[in-house]
């Protein structure tokens, strides 16, 4: 999907002053994920023309910047597992230092994370949690374990969304089984892909970018979510709530990364500066309801947040981040993954 700039937003930016610089931005990035007022302002303060495409999961953005769409954007918001993945592939450009202006905003913990050491190729964007949600009308048993979306109750066979997304429903998955992500162990990977074709049986859909919306109009009565799609799902009215389940849930870390080849490099650099300021930052949390990994963004807060129970874990839960397989290990996740599909 190609999102452009409203008619007012490209009437102000094409009488931007000389002083800012012109030319393009074209972004791909994830949907509903961003408020057009805020694509709009950046237009606006730097004379640009924004357009941005949208994708639905990790691995479809992938996929179509190989396939030939690599030159066409400047910047991309993929996952922390995508980032190393695009970044042991060649797919990204490096950030010389002093490029960024506020590079110094970013928090600390998101400075030197393993999938990008350093920020040479991207800033933080936003993080969360993948996990589940179940509508309480139709379910009003536990919801404490992975089961609800691997071995379902009765009431919700039948009635089940899953992302479709290959890294989340594979490594969710290896943590309802308690076993490695990425193993290369015969066994398990048997035991993998059994569990997950059994499953298969009672999933209604794969869905990622409208998990919200069948959650919200009945369609499903669970189903893989993204916390902060989630906690929009119960605010439109949907009597859902988020599960944060005994085995552990997903932990992620979305992006920006500066692409290869970027047609608009010096505008990209602009957008991404743009991100780091702390108000804006906290306008994309208060639009997707996750959080940011810019210091500062407190004041600008909706103060509802703080107290979301999709933005609470209990202590005792843990969290895992995605992992990035080898080359020969991932070629049997995507056998895995097609057989599912099919």
């Amino acid at each position: 999907m190609r999102k452009t700039l409203t008619a007012a937003a490209l009437a102000l930016a094409t009488t931007a002053t000389a002083a800012h610089a012109d030319g393009k931005l074209s972004i791909y990035h994830w949907f509903e994920y961003i408020p057009q007022e805020l694509l709009d302002r950046f237009a606006e303060e730097h004379g640009v023309e924004v357009t941005m495409d949208t994708y639905d999961s990790n691995e479809s953005m992938l996929a179509a910047l190989k396939a030939g769409a690599l030159g066409d954007y400047d910047v991309a918001v993929p996952g922390d597992y995508m980032v190393q993945i695009m970044r042991d592939a060649d797919l990204l450009d490096t950030i010389d230092e002093g490029e960024l202006e506020n590079a110094g905003k970013m928090e600390a913990q998101w400075v030197d994370v393993a999938f990008d050491p350093g920020r040479k190729h991207s800033i933080p964007y936003q993080w969360g949690s993948t996990g589940f949600s179940v509508n309480r009308d139709v379910y009003e048993g536990d919801i404490g374990s992975t089961a609800i979306i691997f071995d379902p109750p009765e009431a919700l066979r039948g009635k089940i969304n899953v992302l479709d997304s290959q890294g989340e429903v594979l490594a969710l998955a290896a943590i309802h089984l308690g076993i490695p992500q990425c193993t290369q162990d015969r066994d398990q990977l048997r035991q993998l892909d059994t569990m997950l074709q059994s499953a298969k049986e009672h999933w209604a859909s794969f869905n990622s970018d409208a998990a919200k919306d069948v959650l919200v109009s009945g369609d499903a009565a669970a189903g893989m979510i993204y916390n902060g799609f989630s906690a929009k799902g119960r605010e439109e009215g949907a009597n859902i709530e988020y599960a944060f389940p005994e085995e552990g849930y997903i932990v992620w870390m979305d992006s920006v990364v500066l692409l290869k080849d970027a047609p608009n490099r010096e505008n990209a650099l602009k957008f991404m500066d743009f991100l780091l300021e702390p108000e804006n930052a906290a306008a994309v949390t208060n639009y997707a309801r996750y959080a940011a990994g810019v210091e500062g963004v407190a004041e600008f807060l909706d103060p509802a947040l703080a107290a979301m129970p999709e933005q609470n874990p209990p202590a005792d839960q843990k969290g895992f981040f995605v992992e990035a397989c080898d080359e020969e290990t991932q070629k049997v996740y995507d056998q895995i993954w097609t057989r599912l599909k099919q």
